[in-house]
């Protein structure tokens, strides 16, 4: 099934602009940009995205894993991004996305979540 509606989740309010100009390029639509996860958490119950692009770091420190497990428990594809290797035992070999983005690499990462 291709994934058409794609959130973001990233609290650099300049890479999430960033990935959207991505996900358009791409022709898919961005269904929402958020910066923590209580707002995701609420997206995606709002939303039903194809696909999610996940910053696991987020602002003031809070990490996007229950996010994840919300995520996993939909059956919803999801990357998960970062600029390190953090990354927890229930999520191992999840798609990663690495810092700094690049159209090539979101468009890799996406196609390997079909």
């Amino acid at each position: 099934m291709p994934l058409h509606r794609i959130l973001i989740v990233e609290d650099e309010p300049l890479i999430a602009m960033m990935l959207e100009d991505f996900i358009e390029a791409l022709h898919k639509e961005c269904v929402g940009a958020c910066d923590t996860v209580q707002s995701a958490l609420a997206t995606i119950a709002d939303e039903n995205p194809d696909a999610v692009i996940l910053d696991i770091n987020l602002s003031g420190g809070e990490k996007s894993w229950p996010v994840a497990d919300m995520l996993a428990e939909r059956g919803i594809p999801f990357v998960l991004s970062s600029g390190g290797d953090e990354i927890t035992d229930g999520h191992a070999g999840r798609p990663r996305l690495t810092k700094p983005y690049t159209m090539d690499g979101v468009e890799k990462a996406l196609a390997a979540l079909v």
